[in-house]
């Protein structure tokens, strides 16, 4: 056993790859055919069985209806998600435990509540052209004005915003007794001044578009300031570790799949009248597949683990990146050489290793590129020593 998962979270991993490999796994090419789309009907059956399954909810209190399963338990059903290409787990929205922590209860019944039920779809409005993953660089303001905040600036990369019916925003004060601090808000998508600027193509072949959106002038009434002002980035920190530490987990998934693909091929593919699994070239990339994935499943169920023990949270901060950066690096790795045991089977859309070559690159940009989430390691290292980071000295809490 890799590491000692509780008869829960085995559960949770059982239900949710059957549901991968029996409903999504079969409407891959479909999508990749058809710009990501798949049937009205599959989609919506999709959502419904995911919402069911309780997808929604992982993150959310009991009190509001949540399953609040422990971060062990989700990193383990994210995994399973992450074994589907084309974004066909991107069917549902999740309403996380921060959210809880933040909001006052009205803005839970009116936003977050519909996200766990399904009935609103929410995105992420914090990347601008500029400053990119310098999050501190926004230029995105938000001034005071009575009862609203006025909105101006522009925001890349809003991933699943034409599905969405409201943006979580992030803006700097203008003006006021804070001018600087960060501010999240609720932006209702059909607001006065919200503007579709376009929507580039990316690499991968997703539904869920990343489009550009301009912010004029947009009045949004105080009650959807998320928390107090100037706590903005500490909510935004708080779904970075929380993103960062399942996209590792979705890389585990996806790695895990491309292993298992590659594997099958060798056995099966006879070259020079042997299979090609006798040939030492490719054991040595199916090793050293194998050796990467079980590292990185490792660091990724003891980060989980260790937020479950509430360790400090400066450093679970340096230690999602750590496991982000190791588990999206090593995904990439993994992809590449499935593709070239592949060979020319490998460049072909209709196989997973090249849809996963394509996708996973984009694991080592968003949420904190690679080098980003090196700068906040070593940043942790200095400030905390080894000790302070990770517990190197037997205690595994700090």
């Amino acid at each position: 056993m890799s590491y000692p998962l509780s008869p829960k979270a085995l559960e949770w991993q059982r239900k949710v790859r059957k549901w991968v490999d029996e409903e999504l796994i079969p409407w891959e090419i479909e999508a990749e055919m058809n710009d990501g789309e798949i049937p009205t009907e599959a989609r919506r059956r999709h959502r419904e069985e995911a919402h069911a399954m309780g997808l929604s909810r992982m993150d959310a209190p009991r009190r509001f209806g949540g399953l609040a399963l422990t971060m062990v338990e989700q990193a383990v059903a994210q995994e399973q998600l992450g074994r589907v290409t084309n974004g066909l787990a991107w069917c549902y929205g999740e309403a996380l435990g921060w959210m809880f922590e933040a909001c006052t209860e009205a803005q839970i019944e009116r936003y977050i509540r519909p996200i766990m039920e399904g009935t609103r779809t929410t995105c992420y409005a914090i990347t601008e052209a500029g400053p990119g993953s310098d999050v501190e660089g926004i230029a995105t303001t938000a001034r005071r004005d009575d009862a609203q905040y006025v909105v101006n600036g522009d925001k890349w990369y809003v991933t699943g915003g034409n599905h969405a019916d409201f943006f979580i925003l992030e803006a700097k004060l203008s003006g006021g007794v804070t001018p600087g601090q960060h501010v999240l808000l609720f932006v209702d998508k059909d607001s006065d001044g919200v503007e579709l600027v376009r929507t580039p193509a990316f690499s991968h072949t997703f539904a869920s578009h990343h489009p550009i959106y301009r912010f004029e002038d947009v009045r949004v009434p105080v009650d959807n300031l998320i928390g107090a002002e100037g706590t903005g980035m500490t909510h935004v920190h708080a779904w970075f570790r929380y993103e960062r530490l399942m996209i590792a987990a979705r890389c585990c998934g996806a790695a895990e799949r491309l292993i298992d693909e590659a594997s099958a091929f060798a056995r099966s593919r006879v070259v020079s009248g042997q299979p090609l699994c006798d040939y030492q070239a490719i054991q040595l990339m199916l090793a050293d597949s194998a050796t990467e994935l079980w590292a990185a499943r490792l660091m990724t169920y003891e980060t989980a683990a260790a937020h479950d023990r509430g360790s400090d949270i400066k450093a679970l901060h340096a230690r999602c990146s750590m496991t982000k950066l190791f588990a999206s690096e090593m995904a990439n790795r993994v992809a590449d050489r499935a593709v070239q045991i592949f060979g020319g089977r490998g460049f072909m859309r209709e196989n997973a290793a090249e849809r996963f070559f394509r996708e996973l690159r984009v694991d080592r940009i968003w949420e904190g590129t690679s080098e980003i989430q090196r700068l906040i390691i070593a940043r942790g290292l200095l400030k905390r020593g080894q000790a302070g980071l990770f517990g190197v000295r037997g205690d595994a809490g700090t």
